[in-house]
């Protein structure tokens, strides 16, 4: 039984940082994408960060320049750096774990098969 433990959500004013963490439990080998989607009332969840186990790393427009996503394979753990946050970051962010290459071909669109709990992160101006 794969489970995806989120941590490091929390409050912080607009410009600050946050870093999240996410270590998948339960898996036989290693994941081909981990990363994370966000979600705001009444909203899909959307794909922000996504890292492939090639190294490959995909970003959704709304946080390019500003979130670094990175992975340590061996210890299948995947952080997501915030930094320059804004309000409109506001969200429960959400780890994300795939076993399929496929992931590989749409990144922040693939229906992905593990999910965390969320850690919900609030910016205030």
């Amino acid at each position: 039984q794969v489970h995806l433990g989120e941590f490091g959500g929390g409050s912080v004013q607009a410009g600050g940082s946050l870093r999240l963490s996410c270590v998948a439990s339960g898996y036989t080998g290693s994941p081909y994408c981990m990363g994370w989607f966000r979600q705001t009332p009444g909203k899909e969840r959307k794909g922000i960060a996504i890292s492939g186990s090639d190294g490959s790393t995909t970003y959704a427009d709304s946080v390019k320049g500003r979130f670094a996503i990175s992975q340590d394979n061996a210890k299948r753990t995947v952080f997501l750096q915030m930094n320059s946050l804004k309000p409109e970051d506001t969200a429960m962010y959400y780890c994300v774990a795939e076993s399929s290459w496929s992931c590989r071909l749409n990144p922040l669109k693939y229906n992905y098969n593990y999910w965390g709990q969320g850690t919900r992160v609030t910016v205030s101006s």
